[in-house]
């Protein structure tokens, strides 16, 4: 697939990003990828590529361009070494519910004058962080994402978080999927209760499901990756997307 590098001002700084197209002359639907907590790598530009094949133009998005200059996780251990484990949870942390909303800002903006862009409508998904992350978009700019998708994400109902997801379900206008892990400590049973209780009250169209695999199960260089719920995953998205995006 065709990838081109950019470079996204943000209030906060310049902000490296990839956009992947489909082979061809476009435009093409939106969508903007944030990765996990791991950030952007190979495993995600290879997942870029595969959903603009299905016809999308799609941002990734240096979520840690802030910081600049970290030396890559090795996902097989970044949770297993304490070391590794440290560092990523400092660096995802690092990463405020604020900061999350002013760069969606100006993702969007720079989509909007991308000419291999058309219609008004943007799509969001992520994964662990990155997830929540994806919810977070749905509330803040509900006039442009058109839809959202969250898989494995962790934190999206959690009542000492601000930010939660959950909070913003009365202003969310476009449509949700959330697929959780079994066996999640960062979205456990009583969060997914009280995010789905806040969709449902809210009106928003919606599907949750709890995938038979763990954390990180859809990400390919994750120790958990399990290629039955990576497909299972692909196949909501591209359901998700073809009912809502349209050029």
């Amino acid at each position: 697939m065709p990838r081109t590098e950019v470079t996204i001002a943000t209030q906060d700084g310049s902000c490296a990003a990839t956009l992947h197209t489909p082979a061809g002359d476009g435009g093409w639907p939106a969508v903007i990828l944030y990765p996990d907590a791991g950030g952007v790598r190979d495993t995600f530009d290879a997942m870029a590529d595969r959903l603009a094949g299905l016809g999308y133009a799609v941002l990734l998005p240096d979520v840690y361009y802030r910081v600049g200059g970290f030396a890559p996780f090795e996902m097989a251990t970044a949770f297993s070494d304490p070391g590794e484990r440290e560092r990523v949870m400092k660096l995802a942390a690092s990463l405020t519910g604020d900061m999350v909303v002013r760069d969606g800002a100006a993702f969007l903006d720079f989509l909007a004058g991308r000419d291999e862009v058309t219609g008004s409508g943007v799509g969001t998904t992520g994964y662990c962080m990155g997830g929540r992350i994806s919810l977070i978009m749905a509330g803040n700019y509900p006039d442009r994402v058109a839809a959202a998708a969250s898989f494995h994400g962790g934190r999206l109902a959690d009542p000492e978080d601000e930010h939660s997801p959950y909070l913003l379900a009365d202003r969310i206008r476009g449509t949700l999927h959330v697929a959780a892990a079994e066996n999640d400590a960062s979205f456990p049973p009583e969060q997914y209760n009280r995010l789905e209780g806040a969709l449902r009250t809210a009106g928003v169209r919606h599907t949750m499901q709890t995938y038979p695999a763990a954390h990180g199960f859809a990400v390919a260089d994750n120790p958990t990756y399990d290629k039955s719920a990576a497909d299972r995953h692909w196949t909501a998205l591209a359901d998700l997307y073809a009912a809502t995006l349209h050029a």
